[in-house]
């Protein structure tokens, strides 16, 4: 028994466990209280500093440069902005310019620069003029292609623009969009920009039936409404070089139901 004792005791084991790591010490990795104080000073005077630069003439604006657009659009813009002149470039933001420009026909879109220390740069995006509206009797107006009017048109005979006649009772301002409807007129021919059609546009119609091109030669292009205008464009741009149409002389292509255009050329209008 005694053996076999000795035996079952020989076979036991023991196990030491490996002592517990103390866990860091991140009380040292805090920032002090004097650290503090300094970060809090720091913040302190930078925004004095930004404060002080705003409200005094250290930046203040003493140039504008415009850039894009005609002369004439650039001199107005600058005529427009000649009150930010002396502003601290950091009080100046997109609502005030905005604001400033909302007056000066011909702009699209414009973005702007602060040129530290004392310049404003603005870039301009300019709403080029596509239509001649002319007011009965007398009175004619440059229209953009957003349907702005632009100003007043001292000598039409100078332009070549498509003409759109309105009535005298049209409300026709400058600086606003035309009435609803004729600004139409102004999207048909910016969607020509670039891709004209073969021949030029001399005149603009509007009647119960929509917008219609009057084509040089005399040809009419019938648009209905504005609705899927480029595709209506598309079409009509492939029938007048497909069948050399648009110098034909008088008659008419209707592209106003994309799905059934239908051509009349001149011998048929004459039978």
């Amino acid at each position: 028994m005694s053996r076999v004792a000795a035996r079952r005791r020989s076979t036991a084991r023991t196990a030491v466990l490996p002592a517990r790591k103390p866990l860091p010490d991140v009380v040292r990795f805090a920032p002090s209280g004097r650290s503090i104080l300094v970060g809090l000073a720091i913040l302190v005077l930078a925004v004095a500093a930004y404060i002080g630069a705003r409200e005094t003439s250290v930046f203040a604006v003493r140039s504008v440069v415009v850039r894009g657009g005609t002369p004439q659009l650039r001199a107005s813009v600058e005529a427009a902005l000649a009150l930010e002149s002396g502003r601290s470039l950091l009080r100046i933001d997109e609502g005030d310019l905005d604001r400033r420009l909302a007056g000066v026909a011909g702009i699209l879109s414009f973005r702007y620069d602060r040129a530290f220390p004392h310049t404003l740069t603005v870039v301009l995006r300019a709403d080029p003029p596509v239509l001649v509206v002319r007011q009965l009797p007398s009175a004619y107006y440059l229209v953009s292609a957003g349907g702005r009017v632009l100003r007043p048109l001292a000598h039409p005979h100078l332009s070549r623009l498509p003409r759109l006649y309105v009535p005298h009772e049209t409300a026709v301002r400058v600086g606003q969009v035309l009435p609803a409807g004729l600004s139409a007129g102004a999207t048909v021919l910016a969607a020509l920009r670039g891709t004209p059609l073969p021949a030029p546009v001399r005149f603009v119609t509007h009647g119960t039936h929509g917008f219609a091109l009057e084509l040089q030669g005399g040809l009419e292009l019938r648009l209905g409404d504005d609705g899927d205008l480029r595709l209506k464009l598309a079409i009509a741009r492939r029938i007048l070089r497909s069948t050399g149409a648009a110098s034909a002389g008088s008659g008419y292509v209707d592209v106003s139901v994309p799905e059934r255009p239908v051509l009349l050329g001149k011998s048929q209008v004459a039978g």
